[in-house]
């Protein structure tokens, strides 16, 4: 399956995460992959693009990315929702979730992980930054991104750009017990 998203310029992968979205990380190691949810992932550097993103050390994906040094970023849109809470509500150490949900991934351009397109905002192949001060007694992973790109229906010229249109797209914002906010009530600020 080819990626159709347009390529975003690594000065602004940022923006991907920059307003809180929930994501999807994927994974992949020894003829092996996964897929998880994750409601806590932010920027934390412009230049190198370089992420944050919590995922407990004791999760199958955690394993995964320790073994390859390598995952994806991927971003559901309102259309994901119950996929999003599935793959968060189950582990995939016994089955593999990507068979079992019938989720289609493409292999990224640059690494290779696992990625997804249909009813995704965005997606990021990130190389995992090794702490090893952290790696045993924190979840928090640090990650560069190495490639990045978005469906331009909801993110081009570097903007996020939600309306009634792209509705499927909106982001989604993780609220506990299966509940989703969505992105999408876009307020413009005016000079003051």
């Amino acid at each position: 399956m080819t990626i159709p998203f347009a390529p975003v310029a690594l000065e602004h992968a940022s923006r991907l995460l920059n307003h809180g979205p929930t994501v999807l990380v994927t994974s992949a190691h020894g003829g092996r992959r996964n897929i998880m949810a994750a409601a806590w992932s932010m920027p934390v550097e412009f230049s190198p693009p370089r992420i944050a993103i919590v995922i407990d050390k004791n999760t199958f994906t955690r394993e995964l990315i320790a073994a390859s040094g390598i995952f994806g970023v991927c971003l559901p849109g309102a259309a994901l929702a119950d996929l999003t809470f599935a793959v968060g509500s189950c582990s995939g150490r016994e089955s593999d979730k990507f068979a079992r949900f019938g989720i289609e991934a493409a292999k990224g351009p640059v690494l290779g992980v696992p990625l997804l397109e249909a009813g995704c905002a965005a997606w990021m192949e990130c190389r995992l930054i090794p702490e090893a001060h952290t790696e045993d007694a924190y979840d928090t992973c640090f990650a560069e991104v190495v490639s990045a790109a978005a469906d331009p229906a909801v993110f081009a010229n570097g903007r996020w750009n939600f309306s009634p249109d792209n509705a499927a797209l909106h982001t989604l914002h993780h609220l506990g017990a299966g509940n989703f906010a969505c992105a999408g009530d876009v307020i413009r600020a005016r000079p003051l």
